[in-house]
C-alpha cells in the first residue's frame, strides 16, 4: 500500500481576502495575549474580594498556562486533521464560555477551574492562527504576515496593564474577564464567514485501488506529549517557590523528561506520528529551534529581571514598572508594521537576519545590565534596542520553522514553535533567577533563604545593611542579564551558522 497527502492550499498569488483574514486572526490572537498580562494587575483586587491566598493567586495565573503548553502539540496535531478553521472556531468559543466563567467566578477555586478551560481554548487558537497565517498567504508575503502576527505578542504585552488599569479603576476585577466576550464573538462571526478551511487529507490506496480514509488519530503520542509539556512546565513554574532542587520540583520534571522520551521512541515508530522526529534531520529547522528557544529565553528571562529591576532597584510601583517595560513592546510594534524585517531578509538572508538581530537583543540586554543600574534611561535604551532585536528575529525564526515543516503539517509546526516560546520563557527565568540568586546569596550571606529582596531588606538590622542588600541584588540582577546577553549571542551565531550550513547543502539540490 502506498500512501499519499492531499492540502487544500491557496492560490499561487495567496487569498483574495487574506490581509482582512490576517486581521481577523489577529484579534483572536491578542484576546489570549491580553488576558495573560491584563491579569497581573488585577492580583490585589482577587486577594481582597476572593480572599485568595498567595498561592492560589500562583494557580490563578499558572492553570492557564500549565494547559495552555501542555496541548499546543495535540492542538495543532488536531487543527491539521479535523480543519484549522474548526478548531479555530472552537478556541473562540471556550476561551469566550471560559472568560464568563471567569468573570462570574465567587471563589478562588472556580476562577482557577475557569482559567484551566481558557487556557484549552487559548493553546487551540495560538496553534491555529500561525497555521492559517501560512495556508493564506505564498512566500513572497509570508514573512511580513508572520511579522504582523507577532507583533500582536507584543501589543497584548503593552497594552494589557493600561487596560487592566483602566477596567479596574471603573470596575470590578470580574470585568477583566468578561470584556473578551464581545471580543471573541466578533472574532467568532468573521472567523466563520471569512476564513477558509483547510486540513490535510490522508489517503492510502487499498487491494481495490479505491481509497480509504488512512492516517489514524495519534492518542497515544497526544497524550505523552501533553503529559509530558504539562510535568516539566508544573516544574518551571514551581522552581521559584519550591527551590530548583527540591523534590517538588525534580519530581515532575524528572517524570516529565521521561515521558517525552517515551513520546519520542513511539513517535519514531509508528507510520503516521503526531510530530515527525525527522524533522530535527533538517539543519534548518534545527537552527531555527535552537534560535526561537534562546530568543525566548532572553526575553523571558529579562522580563522576569526587568520587573524586579524596575521596583526593587529603581523604586517603581507594580503597574508604573509594567508601564515603563512597554518601549521594548512599542518598538517591536513600529518595525512589524512598518515592515522593516521583511524588507531585510531578502538582503541579508535568514541567517543573516536572526544573527543581526539576537546580536541586537544580547546589546540590549547588555546596556540594561551596564547602564540601567542608575536610573530609566539606560534602560530605555536597552528596551529599544532589544526591541529593534526581537522584530528582526522573531519573524524570521517563525517563517524558517514553518518552512522547514511540509504544509500538510502547519498546525504541529505552530504548536513547535509555541511549545518552543514557552519552554524557552520558563528556561530563561529558572537559570537567569538562579545565576541572581546564586550571586546575591555570595554577597550576602546573611539572606540565604529569604524569599525574595523586600523579606532579606525586612529582616535588616540598620540602613547600612538595607544599602548594602540591596546593592547585592543590584549586582545580582547585572550578573544574571550579562549571562542572558550572552546566551543570546551564542545562540543567535549558532542559529545563523546551522541555517547557512542547510542553505548551502540545499543549494546543489536546488541547482540539479
Amino acid at each position: 500500500m502506498t500512501a499519499t497527502t492531499a492540502e487544500t492550499h491557496p492560490s499561487p498569488t495567496g487569498h483574495p481576502q487574506r490581509w482582512l483574514i490576517l486581521g481577523v486572526i489577529c484579534l483572536a490572537q491578542l484576546t489570549v495575549l491580553l488576558d495573560n498580562t491584563v491579569l497581573s494587575v488585577a492580583i490585589p483586587s482577587l486577594t481582597r474580594e476572593l480572599d485568595a491566598s498567595t498561592a492560589d493567586i500562583q494557580w490563578m495565573i499558572n492553570a492557564y498556562s500549565l494547559v495552555q503548553s501542555g496541548l499546543l502539540l495535540t492542538a495543532g496535531s488536531a487543527a491539521d486533521r479535523y480543519g484549522r478553521k474548526k478548531m479555530l472556531v472552537a478556541g473562540l468559543a471556550l476561551f469566550g464560555v471560559g472568560s464568563l466563567a471567569a468573570g462570574l467566578a465567587q471563589s478562588a477555586n472556580q476562577l482557577i477551574a475557569a482559567r484551566a478551560g481558557m487556557g484549552i481554548g487559548g493553546a487551540l487558537l495560538m496553534t491555529t492562527t500561525l497555521a492559517v497565517v501560512v495556508q493564506i498567504f505564498d512566500d513572497t508575503e509570508r514573512v511580513k504576515a508572520i511579522g504582523l502576527w507577532s507583533t500582536v505578542n507584543s501589543l497584548g504585552f503593552a497594552a494589557g496593564p493600561l487596560i487592566g488599569g483602566i477596567m479596574l479603576d471603573h470596575f470590578w476585577w470580574g470585568a477583566i474577564f468578561l470584556i473578551n466576550i464581545p471580543v471573541a464573538a466578533i472574532g467568532l462571526f468573521a472567523v466563520v464567514a471569512l476564513v477558509p478551511e483547510s486540513k490535510a487529507s490522508y489517503f492510502r490506496g487499498t487491494a481495490s485501488g479505491s481509497p480509504v480514509q488512512g492516517d489514524r488519530p495519534d492518542l497515544l503520542g497526544a497524550l505523552l506529549s501533553t503529559v509530558g509539556m504539562t510535568a516539566v512546565v508544573y516544574a518551571i513554574i514551581s522552581g521559584p517557590e519550591h527551590g530548583w532542587t527540591s523534590l517538588h520540583v525534580l519530581a515532575p520534571a524528572t517524570a516529565g523528561v521521561l515521558v517525552l522520551g517515551v513520546f519520542v521512541l513511539w513517535e519514531l515508530r509508528i507510520p503516521y506520528p503526531m510530530l515527525d522526529m525527522h524533522f530535527f534531520r533538517n539543519q534548518r529547522f534545527i537552527g531555527a529551534v535552537a534560535g526561537a528557544i534562546l530568543v525566548a529565553f532572553g526575553m523571558g528571562g529579562s522580563l522576569f529581571l526587568l520587573t524586579q529591576h524596575l521596583q526593587f532597584v529603581l523604586g517603581y510601583g507594580p503597574l508604573d514598572a509594567g508601564l515603563r517595560t512597554a518601549p521594548l513592546a512599542l518598538t517591536v510594534i513600529a518595525l512589524n508594521l512598518t515592515g522593516v524585517g521583511a524588507r531585510l531578509l531578502p538582503r541579508l538572508g535568514t541567517p543573516g537576519t536572526i544573527a543581526a538581530g539576537m546580536t541586537l537583543v544580547s546589546a540590549g540586554l547588555a546596556a540594561i545590565a551596564v547602564l540601567g543600574g542608575d536610573g530609566y534611561g539606560g534602560m530605555l535604551l536597552g528596551l529599544v534596542v532589544m526591541g529593534a532585536g526581537v522584530a528582526l528575529s522573531m519573524p524570521a525564526m517563525a517563517n524558517a520553522i514553518m518552512s522547514a515543516i511540509p504544509p500538510e503539517k502547519a498546525g504541529v509546526g505552530a504548536g513547535v514553535n509555541g511549545t518552543l516560546a514557552e519552554f524557552g520563557n520558563g528556561l530563561g527565568v529558572a537559570v537567569l533567577g538562579a545565576v541572581l540568586n546564586s550571586r546575591f546569596t555570595a554577597l550576602v550571606p546573611a539572606v540565604a533563604g529569604a524569599a525574595s529582596l523586600p523579606t532579606a531588606l525586612a529582616a535588616a538590622g540598620d540602613a547600612g545593611e538595607q544599602e548594602r542588600i540591596s546593592d547585592a541584588f543590584a549586582s545580582g540582577l547585572q550578573t544574571s542579564q550579562l549571562v542572558g546577553a550572552v546566551a543570546v549571542l551564542l545562540g543567535g551565531l549558532l542559529a545563523a551558522m546551522l541555517l547557512r550550513r542547510a542553505e548551502q547543502a540545499d543549494s546543489p539540490k536546488a541547482a540539479a
